[in-house]
């Protein structure tokens, strides 16, 4: 519920209250003394749905839309006439589970820190991050999302569009760019100091195998689905005045990241292959900015004035329409990793049956067979390892070359030209007691 506080002009006075009463609204009236060109101050409690409503009424009624008005949350409020307002609202389907337009812009505005808060807080949660990352810690790498100052900026942008307010949208895409270009500046910087300093003394292979930093290097389209909740999450706890702390986690958890995969990559001077993290991190911050922008446009947020309506209605269009381009484009990369996946599991396993139907002929067995995939973002196979276990009263087998044609034979075509074109394949022979 909210409590508001505005000042009624001069000669408005019992309009005002008239229409309060026909709402079906409790109200205060105080004297203005101010010597301005108002009578009074109302005060009056209504359901955080009603707000708008009944605001645009009062403007009808001749309160000034740029007259002094204060909404404020209220713990309680004891009176036969709320209920039945509460009531009425409740069932106005129309009106929705929101909070007002004006209340919407203010939340959204609070949201973005100041820039040095913005700042500080984005370098201290990619620096957390990327410590976590390289520590394989989960605990830390959540520890970071909760610091990351990023739902500010992605609402303020989507509540910019659709209020049509420039100034708005524009600070909070130039935060999310800032955003995005510190995360992984400071993470790059962070992580090269680590690596000269020998407090992390590995090579790129065993970096980008370490089990947090992997799992980003290759993103699927499941990577979507997280940035496009998180989005609609946002704009709804924020349009429906619950606290957006833990949808602010979430947008982190899609954002932060793969930021510090993308700084750890450079750090470790292998760009090419931190390419999956780099456009994951592009795909979030479109899937967020464009659902939230969906999401509030199709709760009936609009500009106060009828004749900016139309501007926003065009402008609104026009940026969903430019993110979901950019997303689709993006996205494909998505859909071919995750092919990729389902692809290269297939090989494994059509891998272990020719291996076995050769050993099959032979007084040997299968003991692991691993394998090994190119440094680049689609993971291509490029190399197999067998290990077969013999008696060790006898000779290993030479089934090197059988295994290198049936292997290869199963390996599905590479996607890139890059990659290799013949997969390389290595025996290793272990004396096994029967």
């Amino acid at each position: 519920m909210r409590l508001v506080q505005v000042l009624v002009p001069t000669g408005k006075r019992k309009t005002v209250l008239r229409t309060l009463d026909e709402e079906g609204v409790d109200y205060a009236v105080s004297e203005e003394t101010s010597g301005r060109d108002f009578v009074a101050v109302v005060t009056f409690p209504v359901p955080k749905e009603a707000v708008e409503p009944v605001l645009e009424r009062l403007r009808e009624a001749g309160v000034e839309r740029d007259a002094y008005t204060v909404v404020v949350s209220a713990e309680t409020v004891a009176s036969t006439r709320f209920d039945q307002l509460q009531e009425k609202y409740e069932e106005d389907e129309d009106n929705g589970d929101r909070i007002s337009r004006e209340e919407l812009a203010s939340k959204a505005e609070n949201l973005a820190p100041s820039l040095p808060t913005f700042v500080i807080m984005t370098v201290i949660s990619a620096v957390v991050a990327t410590a976590g990352l390289l520590l394989d810690s989960p605990a830390v790498v959540v520890g970071s999302m909760v610091i990351a100052p990023l739902v500010g900026p992605a609402m303020a942008a989507s509540v910019g569009t659709v209020v049509d307010d420039d100034e708005m949208f524009i600070r909070g895409v130039r935060l999310q760019g800032l955003g995005g270009i510190l995360a992984v500046g400071s993470a790059a910087l962070f992580a090269l100091v680590l690596k000269e300093t020998g407090a992390v003394p590995l090579a790129t292979p065993e970096v980008l195998s370490i089990p947090e930093v992997s799992e980003r290097l290759s993103p699927d389209v499941l990577s979507l689905a997280i940035a496009l909740g998180a989005g609609a999450a946002g704009a709804i706890s924020l349009s429906s005045g619950v606290s957006t702390a833990l949808v602010g986690v979430m947008i982190a958890a899609a954002l932060v990241p793969p930021t510090a995969v993308v700084g750890i990559g450079i750090a470790w001077g292998t760009p090419e292959s931190v390419v999956g993290s780099a456009i994951l991190v592009l795909v979030n911050f479109l899937s967020v900015n464009f659902v939230a922008i969906a999401v509030l446009w199709q709760q009936g947020y609009r500009p106060e004035r009828w004749f900016r309506q139309s501007k926003a209605r065009r402008t609104t269009l026009f940026r969903i329409a430019a993110l979901g381009l950019g997303l689709l484009v993006l996205s494909s990369f998505l859909g071919t990793v995750t092919y990729t996946t389902y692809r290269n599991a297939g090989f494994q396993a059509d891998a272990e049956t020719a291996v076995q139907d050769v050993l099959d002929d032979t007084d040997t067995r299968l003991l692991e067979l691993d394998v090994r995939y190119d440094g680049g973002p689609l993971q291509e196979p490029s190399a197999v390892v067998v290990t077969v276990g013999y008696d060790p009263w006898g000779d290993p087998p030479q089934v090197q070359a059988e295994l290198t044609e049936r292997i290869n034979a199963v390996a599905p075509d590479p996607l890139t030209p890059w990659a290799a074109n013949e997969i390389d394949v290595e025996v290793r022979y272990v004396a096994v007691d029967s």
